[in-house]
């Protein structure tokens, strides 16, 4: 009896379920947006992501194309760069022969009187003892052993050894450099030597007792001892020292020439 009871409550609870769907599939239009609906929220989620993910696959390939386009311009404007270096390298190379020539032609006019070569330095050796220079032209050039040489300024020194494409200079500051040299204004006879202890003084020696030294007169090359000419200007007295005996007095000359500055010289060729 109480089997009979409960099957007859399922048949019930059955045939209310089969009632409801009867009705709601026999309304076509709500029918068709239940399921729809049921579609829709079943399926727009996915193709919501799948559109995300189609988007983002889009804007990936984008980001790498633009990627690759940046890195091409890079090595463009490198070379553009590497290009604009060469061509400033050029003209500075360009200015720095200019000024060279310049400078040249400025000295061959102001030495007008000498047969001279033009020449630069490409060694030098400005320390306590040894104060010499190397200089780019040699023995094809014309170039021999205890030539002069000079610059804008004036006196720079002697060639001391030659080679077929370069000389050494003894400079006038050299501490075994001895030239023979006079006053402009007095035309007393002195001899200038190099110092340790400066690279622009020269230590004029060997004053005449009744000389009269002005300070700031101008110093030249006397033309004695055969190996620089006479009127070469070499600097002016900076300072006069007095000492109880009159033949040992000495006077500072400041060289006309910034030996640290030097770059262009001549060579006389003729005396």
């Amino acid at each position: 009896m109480y089997k009979n009871k409960k099957s007859g409550i399922i048949g019930i609870i059955i045939t209310i379920i089969i009632l409801i769907l009867i009705v709601i599939f026999s309304n076509g239009e709500n029918g068709s947006s239940f399921l729809e609906n049921a579609a829709s929220n079943l399926i727009m989620p996915i193709q919501n992501g799948l559109t995300y993910l189609k988007n983002k696959i889009g804007g990936n390939d984008t980001f790498f194309t633009d990627i690759n386009n940046l890195k091409q311009e890079n090595k463009r404007l490198k070379e553009k760069n590497s290009e604009l270096e060469q061509s400033l390298r050029e003209l500075e190379n360009i200015k720095t022969q200019n000024e060279t020539l310049k400078e040249y032609l400025d000295l061959a006019e102001k030495y007008g009187e000498y047969k001279t070569i033009p020449g630069y330095i490409i060694n030098k050796d400005i320390s306590n003892y040894s104060k010499t220079i190397v200089i780019n032209i040699g023995k094809k050039d014309g170039v021999e052993k205890d030539m002069t040489v000079i610059g804008n300024e004036g006196l720079v020194g002697h060639i001391i050894s030659v080679t077929d494409s370069t000389a050494k200079v003894q400079t006038i500051i050299d501490t075994a450099s001895s030239v023979s040299s006079m006053m402009s204004t007095t035309k007393d006879s002195i001899v200038c030597k190099g110092t340790l202890d400066n690279s622009s003084i020269l230590k004029a020696m060997y004053i005449p007792t009744d000389a009269n030294i002005i300070q700031g007169d101008s110093i030249e090359t006397s033309g004695l001892g055969g190996i620089y000419p006479k009127g070469i200007h070499i600097g002016t007295i900076k300072k006069v020292t007095n000492t109880l005996n009159m033949t040992d007095r000495y006077a500072e000359v400041e060289t006309a020439i910034d030996f640290e500055k030097l770059n262009t010289v001549l060579v006389i060729t003729n005396k």
